[in-house]
């Protein structure tokens, strides 16, 4: 396994929709346990693939000490709402108060090509949609108001700066994976 870049706010890849996977080659699980490992050292929840410069519709997830892997990602139901605070591994020291439904219920295939349900709520829902919002070129600060959307950027602006070329180098130090800004982002 191994760390991979991440893109952040001002790569093109962001913005672009992702293309649906037909192959669920061992390729593709590779690209999920790199994810994975590149999640945790950010000190993340959640990845999407374009986020690690990629285009399959692809995503990984660990919230609660459960992973999971969606591809292919559709959702079926959206129910409530719920305001809490979000962040974006891909948006480092940025964060914003989210509106987003409370429970979901998302088809998506796993790594062998299996179609799967996933019925969720709280953080889970939460983290779901943001991910599948990733694999439509849609980022978290896009919910935000236009005053709070200007400021956020204001802030990226001075931030920005420690990314060259848009990109975020995860490092390992004496073993172990470090990130220049690690915060439970998704």
């Amino acid at each position: 396994m191994s760390l991979l870049d991440i893109h952040v706010l001002g790569s093109p890849i962001l913005r672009m929709e992702t293309r649906i996977v037909t192959d669920f080659t061992s390729e593709l699980k590779d690209l999920a346990e790199n994810m994975f490992e590149t999640m945790r050292a950010a000190e993340g929840i959640g990845l999407a693939a374009p986020q690690v410069g990629r285009e399959e519709r692809l995503a990984v997830i660990e919230v609660d000490r459960e992973k999971y892997v969606i591809v292919n990602p559709e959702v079926i139901v959206e129910e409530g709402e719920d305001r809490q605070e979000e962040g974006c591994l891909s948006i480092p020291d940025i964060h914003g108060e989210i509106d987003r439904a409370r429970r979901v219920v998302v088809d998506a295939f796993d790594l062998d090509g299996v179609q799967r349900r996933i019925e969720a709520e709280g953080l889970l829902a939460r983290c779901l949609l943001h991910e599948i919002d990733h694999l439509h070129g849609k980022l978290f600060i896009d919910y935000l108001s236009l005053l709070k959307r200007r400021a956020a950027l204001g802030t990226w602006e001075t931030l920005k700066a420690k990314y060259p070329g848009s990109i975020r180098h995860l490092a390992s130090v004496g073993g172990s994976q470090v990130s220049p800004s690690g915060s439970g982002d998704m």
